[in-house]
């Protein structure tokens, strides 16, 4: 078949299995012919269906992200290395990044907890030159994903990224203060029905974190005093129903709180100061 009809046929097939046949047939295409998504529409009429297409397209049938099939996933205008290691960068979560802009000074430092692909930490230094960085994972892996990011996007002498664990007793040591603290913790709940997209494949750690989902919040901002300069402040991702518990906490805590919603209007965010 040609390549239109091709793509035809693995739209259809993917019907059932996702919410974008076509894109991902489009995104799949391109990425078998080394081409980018605008050279296939152009010259689609041209084109030979490539031999490693078929397995790829399966691999989607079986529900694995996109992102995944291709190694990497755009993020606030940049592309970031991913893989099974790390969480996928999500358009909800670009919500967090101009309110913590507006925030932030000329010059500064900011620690990011459970960092995965680096997304959030290294948006950040790139759109604020003056500042520099530490992200911290228990992941090995997904430590060795953030820093080949860091040095693709050309922030790697800005950046630090270290190895801890902040359900270990001693994980702050030696870290010290920063002016921002920014964080993309676990806040799913253990019993929660996901899409197989997310259940099979991305990073069970990352994702779950106890019967409500609020776990890591609880070990976290009670110890946000300590990681904190006096003037800095904290950027927290949050489910969209947890804004009233997490809230809550925070103010349990000391801390003014601030909503950030999402392009849907869903709260996605919170700042503490």
């Amino acid at each position: 078949m040609s390549v239109l009809d091709t793509l035809r046929e693995a739209a259809a097939r993917l019907a059932d299995s996702s919410a974008t046949p076509r894109l991902d047939a489009e995104l799949l295409m391109a990425e078998a012919l080394g081409l980018s998504r605008s050279d296939l529409l152009l010259r689609a009429t041209d084109l030979i269906v490539p031999p490693d297409f078929e397995a790829m397209l399966e691999r989607r049938l079986n529900h694995e992200p996109i992102a995944y099939i291709l190694g990497r996933q755009e993020f606030y205008g940049r592309e970031f290395t991913v893989s099974p290691d790390v969480l996928i960068p999500r358009s909800d979560s670009e919500a967090l990044i101009d309110p913590a802009i507006d925030r932030m000074g000329r010059t500064g430092s900011m620690l990011d907890l459970g960092t995965g692909s680096g997304a959030l930490l290294l948006t950040l230094l790139a759109e604020k030159p003056g500042w520099r960085g530490t992200g911290i994972d228990r992941s090995k892996a997904a430590l060795g994903i953030a820093s080949k990011n860091a040095h693709s996007l050309g922030l790697a002498n800005r950046v630090v990224m270290q190895q801890r664990d902040w359900s270990k007793r001693d994980w702050m040591n030696g870290l010290g203060q920063f002016d921002l603290v920014i964080a993309n913790p676990p806040y799913v709940e253990v019993d929660a029905r996901l899409d197989p997209d997310v259940s099979d494949f991305e990073p069970v750690g990352a994702l779950f974190a106890g019967k409500d989902g609020l776990d890591d919040y609880r070990r976290i901002i009670p110890l946000l005093r300590s990681l904190l300069d006096p003037e800095g402040f904290a950027v927290f991702e949050i489910g969209h129903r947890q804004d009233a518990a997490v809230t809550a906490l925070a103010l349990e805590h000391g801390f003014a709180v601030h909503l950030v919603r999402d392009l849907a209007n869903r709260p996605r965010g919170l700042i503490l100061t």
